[in-house]
């Protein structure tokens, strides 16, 4: 699932990949209601694992209940401009994915919003709001995990201009007659 996210988006060093999950979905439950650490600790692990020795940085989205506020290293949020808050994840005041990034990060913050280059949503919820617009489904090879719907997002830059604008870089240049 990772892997087709980033084939699709071809991230590059530096760049941001968001991360919404329901641990209550993955194990069959209701989103919110039967969230489960181990869940949390492996799904964090294992995309730490893709993602590190790639030099992409992972972002964590909270639940609602703290304004789907986002986990990310200190260093992320410095760097790239994002207002970090004052809240701590707990199992039912962020969820499981985000309390076990708060624990296998280095030097974790909670920031408000950030904009992710892409991302992906685990047990449908909702992060769109964190990934640059403008937005493009992904389409995984695998769209479950245990028992949770899986969706992903990847951004492109604006089309702009009119019908003599060209989207792709050009190769050689040619006058336009």
């Amino acid at each position: 699932m990772i892997n087709d996210v980033l084939t699709a988006a071809k991230l590059k060093a530096g760049d941001v990949f968001v991360l919404g999950c329901s641990t209550s979905e993955v194990v069959g439950g209701h989103i919110g209601k039967d969230s489960n650490p181990e869940v949390g600790k492996r799904i964090i692990k294992t995309i730490l694992g893709v993602l590190e020795p790639l030099h992409i940085n992972l972002a964590v989205q909270g639940c609602e209940h703290i304004n789907r506020s986002v986990v990310v290293e200190r260093a992320v949020a410095e760097q790239k401009g994002f207002e970090i808050v004052s809240v701590v994840p707990a199992m039912h005041a962020g969820g499981a994915c985000s309390v076990a990034a708060f624990e296998q990060f280095k030097d974790p913050v909670e920031v408000e919003h950030i904009v992710a280059q892409a991302g992906i949503d685990i047990g449908d919820t909702s992060i769109g709001m964190h990934v640059k617009f403008v937005q493009v489904p992904v389409r995984p090879s695998k769209n479950q995990l245990g028992e949770a719907h899986v969706t992903a997002l990847r951004s492109r830059p604006k089309y702009v201009g009119g019908p003599r604008a060209n989207y792709e870089p050009i190769k050689d240049y040619q006058a336009v007659k």
